[in-house]
């Protein structure tokens, strides 16, 4: 039956000048790479737009760790010091600037950062994703996907996928019309990474709130 539902997949999909390109497998190889991994750390830039307002951009970057099962943290470092933790059950969200964590459940959050959580779970394009179309960037190549969820806190994500089955870069757009891309640097697979990274300790005298709904 797997195999069925791949080549159903494999004909609904948009292809741009990618006739030697198998997506089924494709998407099988970049399943394996990631969900045999233990552990990563890449460095990362960020930047939040508007479709609607394209002078609104505002660009972050830092150092992403991730570790199975259920935890990822992620130190932003310019243009200000923050932190997005998960422990595997809540997140929290620290603003140096404002002494501030907001917490909520890692389900619940709508928080544009999650679509980068599969990578701490399980990865199944079939669960997760449908209505698939693929554009040639030089030897890179484009996979748009929408979610299958209509609770997905976003409409539509794009994945940039090197040779190497790396995930080069990552456009999430939220439902507010909003455009996310993460970049990512200096991939490294299964470092080590202690525990204790990804437990969450509020700094003296800061505010926390939980915003979960």
């Amino acid at each position: 039956m797997r195999a069925w539902r791949w080549f159903f997949l494999s004909m609904m999909c948009g292809y741009a000048g990618a006739a030697d390109f198998d997506l089924s497998s494709t998407l099988r190889k970049l399943e394996d790479r990631y969900n045999n991994l233990k552990t990563m750390q890449v460095e990362f830039t960020q930047t939040l737009s508007y479709t609607m307002q394209p002078a609104a951009k505002r660009t972050e970057s830092g150092v992403l760790y991730l570790k199975k099962p259920g935890r990822m943290r992620w130190d932003y470092r310019e243009p200000n010091k923050k932190m997005f933790l998960s422990d595997g059950k809540d997140i929290y969200f620290y603003s140096s600037s404002q002494n501030r964590v907001e917490k909520s459940k890692l389900k619940e959050t709508e928080d544009m950062r999650a679509p980068l959580a599969f990578l701490i779970g399980r990865l199944d394009f079939q669960r997760d994703f449908k209505e698939y179309v693929v554009r040639v960037e030089g030897q890179d190549r484009w996979i748009t996907a929408k979610p299958r969820s209509g609770k997905a806190p976003y409409t539509e994500v794009r994945f940039l996928l090197t040779p190497g089955l790396q995930i080069a870069r990552l456009r999430v757009m939220g439902h507010d019309q909003s455009v996310m891309e993460f970049r990512f640097d200096h991939e490294q697979l299964n470092p080590k990474l202690d525990d204790k990274m990804f437990q969450f300790h509020p700094p003296a005298g800061a505010e926390i709130v939980d915003v979960t709904n």
